[in-house]
């Protein structure tokens, strides 16, 4: 059994000051430091929060590796940086690649799942397709030349890894494949890189569309006359992402976001194989990326991903939009494990729940991350 104490416990709903956190590998209670039982190993906070940990449901890469290699090593050489970030869990996140390379991501993802849990880095919960089912109107960084029409077969069959696929919805006829799915699997269907318009988009989420892929960017905009999927995105009960880095979206956004989404609004990175390193050249689905301090471009200007972490995220949406400390780190935790039906079991420091817990200080540096209750990370400094 372990307590955290002298520390500011974010909820779901309020910070509590005061108490102790006592887990083990489910959060097991807040109480006074009076009552930790006896034997019980101590963390002291020193001031700083406890929150529950952040989820990162959209995430290429970061220090070097692309989920899109299928590299084992790379993949864990990921998680074991994304933990010092405050990252419990995440979705490796493919792009537009070949299909063969596609299945042979989700093969390594699914031999890594089950290791995840041991080893000191944050752990897998599934992979994250986004793409090849683009609209290459709304490709973005997408390489075109792989670009595909949704295939829900493929999906279904590997629905036991695949927690989320982004397409876009106007390239599956009648919403075949999105209606197939939704039906035959607990896939959450996202729609992103596309060029639908606000009927098309309202239409898809009938069919079994339940999440937007990093809103705003890469489909049709909101105008007053064509709604575009953003308009689609903000009145139907869909799921959305935000890019919180102060540039794929004007940082007055977030606060206009979170009040018409509040709950339905989750913090991602996006972030690219060159997150944590230093400016340079680099390669997404077989093109060149310059980085330039956070802007990631194509060599053709198009903006690619983002070096964001995403525990900054969490303190860009703080400082930048009108919600407390709690709904920033909801944003970033409840919400995203809302998305994947993990609500129950991750998201927030409630008894029963498993114990991913951050120590973060008021600029959301982390110095402690526990995983289902082992210390995974600890900055000693």
């Amino acid at each position: 059994m372990k307590a955290i104490i002298n520390g500011k416990i974010i909820l779901k709903d309020r910070v509590l000051a005061g108490k102790a956190l006592l887990f083990d590998h489910k959060t097991q209670g807040i109480l006074d430091a009076a009552d930790i039982p006896t034997g019980t190993e101590i963390i002291d906070a020193a001031g700083r929060f406890i929150a529950p940990g952040l989820i990162d449901i959209h995430i290429h890469g970061y220090l070097g590796e692309d989920v899109s290699d299928a590299n084992p090593e790379g993949i864990q050489k990921m998680a074991e940086g994304l933990v010092k970030n405050g990252v419990t869990g995440f979705l490796p996140t493919t792009v537009t690649i070949p299909r063969e390379e596609l299945l042979q991501v989700a093969d390594t993802v699914r031999g890594l799942k089950e290791k995840s849990l041991a080893w000191n880095g944050t752990a897998i919960l599934g992979l994250h397709t986004e793409g090849p089912y683009v609209n290459p109107k709304k490709k973005g960084a997408q390489n075109e030349a792989f670009i595909q029409r949704p295939d829900a077969a493929l999906i279904i069959k590997n629905s036991d890894i695949i927690r989320l696929v982004t397409l876009a919805p106007e390239m599956d006829e009648g919403f075949h494949a999105v209606r197939e799915i939704a039906a035959n699997s607990d896939v959450v269907v996202s729609m992103g890189h596309t060029d639908a318009n606000y009927h098309q988009a309202c239409d898809s989420v009938l069919a079994g569309v339940r999440h937007a892929t990093h809103l705003f960017n890469a489909m049709t905009p909101l105008a007053h006359r064509d709604p575009g999927v953003v308009g689609a995105a903000f009145n139907t009960p869909v799921s959305v992402e935000l890019i919180c880095d102060k540039f794929h979206i004007h940082p007055a956004m977030f606060d206009i976001v979170y009040k018409l989404k509040k709950d339905k609004l989750v913090l991602i990175t996006d972030c690219l194989r060159s997150g944590g390193l230093a400016d340079g050249e680099y390669t997404l689905g077989g093109q060149k990326v310059i980085l330039k301090g956070i802007e990631c471009r194509l060599e053709d200007g198009t903006i690619a991903g983002s070096v964001l972490t995403l525990n900054k995220a969490v303190l860009n949406f703080w400082q930048n939009a009108d919600v407390s400390v709690w709904e920033a780190v909801n944003a970033a935790s409840l919400s995203p494990a809302a998305v994947l039906g993990l609500q129950g079991q991750k998201g927030s420091l409630e008894v029963g729940k498993d114990a991913d817990i951050i120590i973060a200080d008021e600029e959301f540096n982390i110095s402690t991350t526990v995983i289902g209750g082992k210390i995974k990370f600890q900055n000693q400094k």
